[in-house]
């Protein structure tokens, strides 16, 4: 066990990049770009897709690949992954999270709840060809003054 009575560090101020897995990678990453119009900034087929999102980094892997390690034996990244469905709550407006409920719809994607949270905040919730639970919620669910 470590001293938590040595000094800490400031905590973290915000989040860098988060992680889904799917095991159909390359169509689950065709729904990130298409349907979700992130900006994919890297690739390499078969292990992992990673997209641009405001100034955090959505990394898509291959569950497989990546519990084998890093790809590029000159990056030394540790093995890690997860199984099962992940989650991931993208903020919107009221307005927006409506336009997205259309464009989803539209899509094909369906909306598996559409709510408001005992504060007002609304959400949605809809999966990825992967099966990972998306929502789209107004950012006051968690910051009132937002």
């Amino acid at each position: 066990m470590t001293d938590l009575a040595a000094p800490r560090p400031a905590s973290p101020g915000a989040l860098l990049e988060t992680a889904l897995y799917a095991p159909n990678l390359a169509e689950t990453a065709v729904f990130y770009r298409e349907v979700m119009g992130l900006e994919e900034i890297l690739h390499v087929e078969g292990r992992h897709h990673f997209f641009r999102l405001g100034q955090v980094v959505l990394l898509l892997f291959a569950p497989a690949a990546t519990l084998l390690g890093g790809s590029d034996p000159s990056l030394p990244v540790p093995p890690h992954g997860a199984t099962g469905e992940g989650h991931l709550c993208f903020a919107a407006s009221a307005a927006e999270i409506q336009a997205w409920k259309e464009h989803l719809d539209a899509a094909g994607v369906a909306i598996e709840a559409d709510f408001h949270w005992p504060d007002g905040a609304r959400s949605i919730y809809f999966r990825d060809p992967a099966g990972n639970s998306l929502e789209l919620a107004e950012p006051r669910l968690w910051f009132p003054d937002a």
